[in-house]
């Protein structure tokens, strides 16, 4: 994933880091992936680029594409080794707090430590995937706020958390709060069902595929469902852990932009092992 890359407005240099980017992407392991853009320079364009099937590295490509990669002057910094090593884990690192909008931090730090499973760098990938941190947005299927709680979830777990003596899933606190509990549940839920071999697959993985499809349908798959974009959702979620945690360092007083979600329904077979 290459560092050459020229500093912020230089195209023809952007384009080259894109393109080593995503060759980079095609040579992680996963075989017969392909990688195609389908928007490049997002952020003046407000869509986003998909490098999909196998690894994404769509966050990468728009930083790059904005400040250039390779860590000299004017450049981000981007660990190749710790790109990949975050996708694949467990998403229990240290939060890059840098990244995360200061208005929401103590909220996603706080719920991060709601249990042992979920961290603070799930909240806040997952805020990304959900709704690109905003705290007004009204979704689908009645799904209000910052995290998309299901309506029903919000009045299971929302609490007056930011002390506003209202409980609303249209105030971040209360949403994104609402959110660590509930994904502290989903754990517990499918930490019993791997021991009881009733589901298989990576802890992770089944948990957000249950926020996003509910815990019934991966009961009823077995694992984390084939159909309704999880698998995109997952891999979404995995692929912003490169900004929410230390494998990417912008120049300094630079701030992180803010990164469209992956769609689902965006891939269709995941790696072996599930990630």
């Amino acid at each position: 994933m290459g560092a050459s890359a020229g500093g912020k407005g230089k195209s023809s240099d952007n384009k080259g880091t894109n393109t080593i980017l995503m060759a980079a992407a095609a040579g992680t392991g996963v075989s017969g992936c392909l990688l195609f853009p389908v928007i490049i320079l997002i952020l003046l364009a407000g869509v986003l680029v998909v490098c999909a099937i196998g690894f994404f590295f769509w966050p990468l490509v728009i930083i790059c594409s904005i400040f250039g990669c390779g860590g000299g002057d004017g450049e981000a910094s981007v660990d190749n080794d710790r790109v990949s090593e975050v996708f694949a884990s467990d998403g229990r690192g240290v939060l890059n707090e840098a990244a995360v909008p200061a208005g929401y931090l103590e909220y996603v730090k706080d719920a991060g430590q709601e249990c042992d499973r979920i961290g603070s760098m799930i909240i806040a990938a997952q805020i990304q995937q959900e709704s690109q941190w905003n705290d007004k947005l009204v979704g689908v299927n009645g799904k209000k706020g910052i995290s998309q709680l299901p309506p029903d979830k919000f009045d299971e777990f929302g609490e007056d958390d930011d002390d506003n003596d209202d409980t609303s899933a249209l105030d971040a606190g209360d949403s994104i709060m609402a959110q660590g509990r509930y994904l502290c549940s989903l754990s517990g839920e499918i930490e019993t069902l791997v021991a009881s071999q009733q589901v298989t697959g990576d802890h992770l993985d089944l948990t957000l595929a249950a926020y996003s499809l509910g815990l019934d349908a991966v009961k009823k798959a077995k694992g984390v469902p084939a159909q309704g974009g999880a698998q995109s959702y997952i891999y979404g979620i995995r692929s912003s852990f490169a900004i929410y945690s230390d494998a990417i360092k912008l120049p300094e007083g630079e701030s992180y932009p803010t990164i469209s979600p992956l769609p689902t329904g965006s891939v269709s077979t995941p790696p072996e092992g599930g990630q």
